[in-house]
Protein backbone atom coordinates (compact mmCIF):
# COMPACT_ATOMS: atom_id res chain seq x y z
CA UNK A 1 0.00 0.00 0.00
CA UNK A 2 3.09 2.43 0.54
CA UNK A 3 4.47 1.91 -2.37
CA UNK A 4 1.47 3.09 -4.25
CA UNK A 5 1.09 5.92 -2.64
CA UNK A 6 4.45 6.42 -3.45
CA UNK A 7 4.02 5.85 -7.02
CA UNK A 8 1.26 7.84 -7.46
CA UNK A 9 2.71 11.28 -6.07
CA UNK A 10 5.79 10.83 -7.57
CA UNK A 11 3.98 10.62 -10.73
CA UNK A 12 1.95 13.69 -9.30
CA UNK A 13 5.21 15.61 -9.14
CA UNK A 14 6.30 14.37 -12.84
CA UNK A 15 3.09 15.81 -14.29
CA UNK A 16 4.34 19.25 -12.89
CA UNK A 17 5.12 21.75 -15.48
CA UNK A 18 9.16 22.95 -15.71
CA UNK A 19 7.62 26.32 -15.04
CA UNK A 20 6.41 25.30 -11.44
CA UNK A 21 9.81 24.15 -10.50
CA UNK A 22 11.70 27.75 -11.98
CA UNK A 23 9.02 29.58 -9.94
CA UNK A 24 10.08 27.21 -6.79
CA UNK A 25 13.68 27.72 -7.51
CA UNK A 26 13.00 31.54 -7.38
CA UNK A 27 10.98 31.51 -3.95
CA UNK A 28 14.15 29.37 -2.21
CA UNK A 29 16.49 31.31 -3.39
CA UNK A 30 15.10 34.83 -2.55
CA UNK A 31 14.40 34.08 1.16
CA UNK A 32 17.40 32.68 1.13
CA UNK A 33 19.08 36.23 -0.13
CA UNK A 34 16.33 37.72 2.30
CA UNK A 35 17.74 35.93 5.07
CA UNK A 36 21.21 37.35 4.47
CA UNK A 37 20.24 40.80 3.66
CA UNK A 38 18.48 40.68 6.93
CA UNK A 39 21.43 39.29 8.84
CA UNK A 40 23.62 42.41 7.13
CA UNK A 41 20.75 45.15 8.26
CA UNK A 42 20.96 43.61 11.95
CA UNK A 43 24.16 44.76 12.09
CA UNK A 44 24.11 48.24 10.40
CA UNK A 45 24.17 50.88 12.49
CA UNK A 46 21.03 51.89 13.15
CA UNK A 47 20.94 55.65 12.32
CA UNK A 48 22.12 54.76 9.18
CA UNK A 49 19.23 51.92 8.49
CA UNK A 50 16.49 55.09 9.74
CA UNK A 51 17.86 57.14 6.99
CA UNK A 52 17.50 55.02 4.42
CA UNK A 53 14.39 53.39 5.46
CA UNK A 54 13.24 57.06 5.54
CA UNK A 55 14.44 58.09 1.84
CA UNK A 56 12.81 54.74 0.26
CA UNK A 57 9.29 55.14 2.20
CA UNK A 58 9.61 58.78 1.28
CA UNK A 59 10.46 57.86 -2.27
CA UNK A 60 7.69 55.32 -2.41
CA UNK A 61 5.20 57.26 -1.24
CA UNK A 62 5.90 60.66 -3.45
CA UNK A 63 5.76 58.00 -6.64
CA UNK A 64 2.39 56.74 -5.29
CA UNK A 65 0.54 59.96 -5.19
CA UNK A 66 2.45 61.57 -8.34
CA UNK A 67 1.43 58.73 -10.30
CA UNK A 68 -1.81 57.28 -8.19
CA UNK A 69 -0.65 53.59 -8.40
CA UNK A 70 -1.00 52.99 -4.69
CA UNK A 71 -1.83 49.74 -3.52
CA UNK A 72 -6.14 49.43 -2.42
CA UNK A 73 -5.02 49.74 1.48
CA UNK A 74 -3.34 53.08 1.14
CA UNK A 75 -5.84 55.01 -1.13
CA UNK A 76 -7.73 56.51 2.52
CA UNK A 77 -3.86 58.20 3.13
CA UNK A 78 -2.62 58.99 -0.30
CA UNK A 79 -6.05 60.61 -1.32
CA UNK A 80 -5.76 63.11 1.58
CA UNK A 81 -2.17 63.55 0.89
CA UNK A 82 -2.58 63.97 -2.46
CA UNK A 83 -4.64 67.21 -1.74
CA UNK A 84 -1.36 68.75 -1.27
CA UNK A 85 1.02 67.27 -3.56
CA UNK A 86 1.18 67.87 -7.15
CA UNK A 87 0.00 64.76 -9.32
CA UNK A 88 0.61 63.62 -12.83
CA UNK A 89 -2.56 65.20 -14.36
CA UNK A 90 -3.05 68.44 -11.86
CA UNK A 91 -0.70 70.72 -14.20
CA UNK A 92 -2.14 70.12 -17.51
CA UNK A 93 -5.72 70.46 -16.00
CA UNK A 94 -4.71 73.59 -14.13
CA UNK A 95 -3.39 75.18 -17.25
CA UNK A 96 -6.37 74.60 -19.31
CA UNK A 97 -8.47 76.44 -17.00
Amino acid sequence: MLLLVAATTMEKIQRLPAQFWLKAALVIAGFIVGVLVLKKIAGMNKAVLGAVFFVVVTVMGFNWIYERNEPAWATPVVEKLANFFPSKGSYASKQSK
